[in-house]
């Protein structure tokens, strides 16, 4: 009996050290504020006949980030600052006039679009990542993948990525070959690029 009183003792000493132990704390992700002023979204769409090239507006967002590696982070765009840069006067009131329609865009109805990262994972060169994220275009939520850059700079992080949308799966289809017979030189492509360029600071 005192035996087993002098082994339940001990064990009861070294659980106390135990829960004595302090525990490591766990840093947690810090988000750092998209700067709207200083970040650039480019569009880019081609058709049979040509191109075209524009920008939209950042209206918010953040990167998470912990320990200086990209974790997380959203992002809301003002679809109603989409723009053209390629044209002037008449043709680019006009272009710009119909990327807005219901043809396209419906940036009346849909003021915004938002980019929400899902997952990250090391990408094979210093400082990229491999992005998995929802798209939300129009209301419709489609995923997307792409290699981003990003670095830090004391408070500042600089993201840089670029890579394909197809507008279809976002009822997106004037002009598509894919849905419309005999458009011959003016089907439009499916896939437009975007280049995104963000700046965000703590």
């Amino acid at each position: 009996m005192k035996k087993l009183i002098a082994i339940l003792a001990i064990a009861g000493l070294g659980l106390s050290a135990f829960a004595a132990t302090p525990k490591k704390a766990v840093k947690s992700a810090e988000a750092y504020k998209v700067s709207a002023a200083e970040s650039k979204l480019n569009w880019h769409a081609k058709k049979i006949v040509g191109e075209h090239f524009g920008v939209v507006s950042f209206k918010s967002g953040s990167l998470l980030m912990k320990e200086g590696k990209l974790v997380g982070g959203e992002f809301i765009v003002d679809m109603p600052t989409l723009d053209a840069t390629d044209l002037q006067g008449e043709y680019h009131d006009k272009l710009v006039g119909h990327l807005k329609s219901d043809d396209f865009f419906s940036t009346e109805k849909h003021k915004i679009s938002v980019l929400k990262i899902k997952s990250v994972t090391a990408g094979s060169a210093a400082n990229t990542y491999n992005v998995v994220a929802d798209l939300t275009i129009k209301g419709i939520k489609k995923e997307v993948k792409f290699l981003a850059t990003v670095e830090v700079n004391g408070n500042t992080v600089t993201a840089k990525a670029d890579f394909n949308v197809d507008r279809t799966v976002y009822d997106i289809r004037y002009g598509s070959s894919s849905f419309f017979e005999g458009l011959g030189d003016k089907a439009i492509d499916n896939l437009f690029n975007i280049k995104v360029s963000l700046v965000a600071k703590k």
